[in-house]
């Protein structure tokens, strides 16, 4: 049965909150979620008075530093980061609220919610490790030129159902059933949503066809909006499209889209896995983000206007000077910043041949099994000439993945570097003989000791603190993955990334 029936949805004003109206749209409220987006990619947060969010919503409040000093287990890290450690007594960091992010969530009777970007206490400069300070980064270097950036975001996963567990008295089938059968079962137990292979099948979905609506309306409601929504290839796995919109609006709804199917699928009984690789011999579960750079009219400006006659490659006839830039600037930098996306031990059993998974640094246009995918006339509208990056998978932080876009394409365009691979060609393989790219880093611990031993490209976009940081916490998943193996494949499982 729809959690939706009978509910209304929730009027959002029409224009952005300030603080001078804040008070007047949440008049008939008393209460208030926040939450801000860790290293991971999770939401951290907390449910607060309305009072008390009043009181905070100009200056920001103390929120405890130790969400970037633990992973998504909170177990904290083996070598303590600078920003968060039992020396400084785990501080509070300054959580500054962002009123236009106001949303109501849907299946909490419509509850006001707003995102949060964390500060420095000290300096009042936006927190290196907060992803969503880091892309509002790397923005400020496109917006400085002119320019701004459009995105859009992919999201394969599987859905599981809750099996019963041993709980007495259990009447309610959810996500926690699920973790604690993980407990006592291996992976493969867990019974799928739906059998078969079959992509893009319209009866599939008739199956769970309450959950399968609830999560598109949820969205719509939650303003992470869904442009497109079906089975993809694999037992139970779902693709959805999100809308296509401003990047750092997009990182917003990206990284709240798992929080919207995590929380309306727990209530029909069922569990999202955004792993990267969930079962062995099965598609991975990608993150596709797709990004192009526009004018201050909106106009695309990877689109060259007339055919180029004398292309570097032909598939570069229609893609202007900056996007040949911004695309070199991709491949230079891409396997040097692999631990950003490809951020967790088990992205690199995606990451593997025959599973329309890139191995290499490659692009062509068209190519779906290249790490770039070249999206331009004459096969799509001038318009939507795009770069689709296939690396991620949906197991990457959307902000992180998006900030290394901007910030790699950035820097071959401030550079005017040159693409230095050709495209690979309809029928060539990727990995094969005839692809001239690097070999992808094949685990974290190869990509990690790369990032933090070369760094020149991360530590030029990015910054010595954000590598610093991000580089600490690789290293500790990397050397907890050695110590336990099994334990930590089955806990990254039950955490459902």
């Amino acid at each position: 049965m729809s959690i939706f029936v009978d509910q209304p949805a929730a009027a959002l004003p029409d224009t952005p909150l300030t603080l001078d109206s804040i008070a007047k749209a949440l008049e008939a409220d008393t209460k208030v979620k926040l939450a801000g987006i860790d290293i991971d990619g999770l939401l951290r947060g907390k449910l607060i008075s309305k009072k008390k969010f009043l009181s905070v919503a100009k200056d920001g409040f103390g929120f405890c530093s130790v969400v970037f000093g633990w992973d998504m287990h909170d177990l904290t890290y083996f070598r303590e980061l600078k920003i968060s450690n039992s020396e400084n007594g785990y501080r509070d960091i300054v959580a500054k609220i962002d009123l236009s992010s106001f949303r109501r969530i849907p299946w909490e009777d419509n509850v006001p919610f707003f995102l949060v970007s964390f500060y420095d206490p000290d300096t009042d400069d936006r927190l290196s490790a907060c992803s969503r300070g880091l892309l509002a980064r790397m923005m400020e270097k496109v917006e400085e030129q002119g320019y701004g950036a459009m995105a859009g975001a992919e999201y394969e996963f599987y859905q599981f159902r809750a099996p019963p567990d041993d709980y007495p008295n259990k009447t309610t089938l959810n996500s926690s059933s699920t973790a604690s059968f993980m407990q006592k079962n291996p992976p493969h137990a867990l019974p799928h949503l739906t059998e078969g292979i079959t992509g893009y099948s319209l009866t599939r979905p008739v199956h769970n066809q309450a959950w399968y609506y609830d999560v598109f309306t949820a969205c719509e409601r939650f303003s992470t909006n869904i442009e497109g929504w079906h089975t993809e290839s694999g037992p139970g796995v779902f693709e959805a499209a999100l809308e296509y919109g401003e990047i750092r609006d997009m990182a917003d709804r990206a990284g709240l889209f798992k929080y919207v199917v995590k929380s309306v699928s727990s209530r029909h009984g069922i569990t999202p896995c955004f792993m990267a690789k969930p079962q062995h011999g099965l598609p991975g579960n990608s993150g596709h983000m797709h990004v192009s750079i526009v004018d201050e009219s909106g106009q695309n400006v990877f689109y060259r206007g007339d055919q180029d006659p004398n292309p570097p490659y032909a598939d570069l006839a229609y893609v202007s000077d900056l996007g040949r830039h911004f695309l070199a600037g991709i491949l230079s930098g891409l396997a040097d910043v692999m631990p950003i996306v490809a951020p967790t031990i088990n992205s690199y059993k995606r990451l593997v041949e025959n599973f329309w998974a890139p191995v290499t640094v490659s692009w062509g246009l068209e190519h779906r099994a290249a790490s770039v995918r070249l999206i331009a006339p004459p096969i799509a509208p001038p318009k939507a000439t795009r770069f689709e990056i296939r690396v991620a998978g949906a197991d990457a932080n959307p902000f992180l993945v998006l900030a290394a876009i901007v910030g790699l394409g950035w820097r071959g365009v401030q550079k005017k570097l040159e693409i230095p691979i050709p495209p690979l060609g309809k029928g060539e393989d990727v990995g094969g003989a005839s692809d001239q790219g690097e070999r992808l880093a094949k685990s974290l611990g190869a990509a990690t000791e790369r990032m933090m031993r070369k760094g020149s490209v991360a530590r030029e976009a990015f910054g010595d603190d954000f590598v610093e940081h991000f580089g600490g916490t690789r290293e500790h998943e990397v050397r907890l993955w050695e110590e336990t193996v099994t334990d930590w494949e089955v806990r990254r499982y039950m955490e459902m990334v």
